[in-house]
């Protein structure tokens, strides 16, 4: 196999060609296939070498050499999904590490952005040449649909999978919104600007400026999703609303008095009440994270009864991938496929790294003086454009460091089942983080659904055995469900078996 630094050196002297065609994208030297989309953005790259050079005024044809994947994104995405199942599994029984309940970052909340960031580098190489752009639009919402149609069924309530042995969902209170979805929007914008604006990237000469320039469309978006974003957060106004939740066998009716603009509390936001107009209230996700809020809980950060004066909204329903934070993710992608254009057009590695880390610390800079100086803070739930920034920057940091460690200094050995799961993300995602496998085997129970294999081998072998369920939590997910899933992707790998949507 061809030296990884060297192969990037090549690739960036290349023209990368997107063979957007579901049915064959390339893939590494065997030319597998691969899934269509993922937080979970699969575009797979064909790297062409070409040699040109004049000898007595002839050109040289070009030579083409075998595709290569880029490790670095494979690995990233890898990265991403294993983060997902660390803090699912385990969130639950180290609040530190999950979801944040409003303001702040914990390790569960780079996830997301995480994803977006790697779909916008993964645009980027995929659609660097463009034959034909109808069929590139056509497969562009296709996959859209795709993804959209995969989020309703995994998270609109239809499975209930791992622990419930249920399907069915009331279509009164399916939830419409989730990840899939927010991927979906994410990409169809950021992807279909690339596609679909005229270009001549070949005369392209790279500097600090000219590489936001030659791209400006794809900022110009960006800034139109951070203008649409913040307009609406802090001019729309906010009335009074209410909702009904079941309380002790009887539906109980609770008010929010709001009547405010601005406001950034879990209460009042724009950001939710879109969300309820659009939407409605009966179909956003039912447990959001601000219920272990010290307001709401005396067991914050983690879960627990509510306080016996609790206010009324920690009870309510929130989307945490509604509709206007969904459009100020858009920025998340936009800032990735900047990343993707520097790895094409940047010859040498400090030139790209020096882009990337630059870019990387001045966005961190940016999101720690609008939290620290709480105009605007840091969060998740509303995906604040600090909350972009801060996370951008540091998956532009991540991302450097892998790019260093795997393409620079050639260490990919130790990153190789990152790269096995970040090539089968998709069904990494559906089976192992949405529970589908999981709730399979639990499917087969003896005499009770509770004395299921899964549960035997998390209490039996990793709880009892540490006498901690804390510990034994966290090594079950790190043997039990990423280890297996890193040993079946590279098992799929080895047999050039990839799931693509």
């Amino acid at each position: 196999m061809e030296d990884p630094k060297r192969m990037e050196e090549g690739l960036g002297h290349t023209a990368l060609v997107a063979n957007i065609d579901d049915e064959n994208i390339h893939l590494s030297e065997k030319e597998g296939k691969t899934d269509g989309g993922d937080d979970n953005e699969k575009e797979e790259r064909r790297v062409v070498h070409d040699h040109q050079a004049e000898r007595e005024g002839d050109r040289q044809p070009v030579v083409k050499q075998k595709s290569k994947r880029v490790a670095t994104l494979d690995a990233f995405r890898g990265l991403t999904i294993v983060l997902m199942i660390l803090v699912d599994d385990a969130g639950g029984v180290y609040p530190r590490i999950d979801h944040s309940p409003w303001n702040g970052c914990t390790l569960a909340d780079f996830v997301m952005p995480f994803f977006l960031f790697i779909v916008g580098v993964a645009i980027a190489l995929a659609f660097k040449r463009i034959p034909k752009r109808r069929d590139a639009v056509k497969k562009i919402i296709l996959r859209t649909l795709k993804l959209l149609f995969w989020g309703v069924l995994l998270q609109g309530g239809y499975s209930h999978a791992p622990s419930d042995l249920a399907y069915g969902v009331d279509m009164k209170l399916i939830r419409w919104f989730g990840i899939l979805q927010r991927i979906a929007l994410v990409y169809m914008v950021v992807a279909l600007i690339e596609a679909l604006i005229p270009k001549n990237r070949q005369t392209i000469e790279p500097d600090h400026f000219t590489i936001f320039t030659a791209y400006r469309w794809q900022w110009i978006a960006g800034f139109i999703s951070f203008v649409i974003y913040m307009v609406t957060t802090f001019a729309l106004y906010v009335p009074d609303w209410s909702f009904t939740v079941d309380e002790d066998h009887e539906r109980r009716r609770y008010t929010v008095e709001c009547g405010m603009r601005g406001h950034l509390g879990p209460a009042c936001n724009a950001v939710g009440y879109v969300d309820r107009e659009v939407w409605g209230i009966n179909h956003l996700y039912q447990y959001p994270v601000w219920s272990r809020l010290k307001a709401c809980t005396l067991s914050s950060p983690g879960s627990g009864p509510f306080r016996k004066d609790a206010p009324s909204w920690c009870r309510a329903p929130f989307e945490p991938e509604g509709l206007l934070s969904s459009i100020s993710a858009i920025l998340s992608g936009t800032i990735g496929i900047h990343y993707g254009h520097v790895l094409i057009h940047f010859k040498g590695h400090a030139e790209r790294l020096r882009q990337w880390v630059s870019m990387g610390v001045i966005l961190l800079i940016v999101a720690i003086i609008l939290h620290f100086t709480d105009a605007i803070p840091i969060n998740k739930q509303l995906y604040s454009f600090s909350y972009v920034c801060f996370t951008a920057g540091a998956a532009g940091i991540v991302f450097s460091g892998f790019y260093v460690l795997i393409d620079v200094w050639g260490l990919r050995p130790p990153f190789l089942f990152l790269e096995w799961i970040g090539m089968n993300a998709m069904l990494v995602y559906v089976m192992a983080a949405q529970g589908i496998f999981e709730g399979f085997i639990n499917g087969w129970y003896y005499k009770s659904p509770d004395n299921t294999l899964v549960y035997w081998i998390q209490d039996h072998v990793f709880n009892d055995v540490w006498h901690s369920e804390r510990v034994g939590t966290l090594l079950y997910v790190i043997f039990a469900q990423i280890t297996f899933w890193a040993v079946v992707s590279g098992v799929l790998h080895k047999l050039g078996i990839y799931w693509k949507l």
